[in-house]
């Protein structure tokens, strides 16, 4: 499990922007009772894999 700011930095992006594509659906992740999320690998490995780079 991932936090946000670990999956933004994979990604090349904004923490905020992973937080967005949460909140969106377009990610899954955990949330905690803290409030802060965890994101499973599996999802960032399907966001790569999906990317045409």
């Amino acid at each position: 499990m991932l936090r946000s700011g670990e999956v933004a930095k994979i990604l090349g992006v904004d923490r905020h922007t992973v937080v967005k594509w949460i909140k969106e659906g377009k990610i899954r992740a955990i949330k905690l009772p803290s409030g802060r999320y965890r994101i499973p690998e599996s999802e960032v490995k399907k966001i790569l894999e999906g990317r045409s780079d």
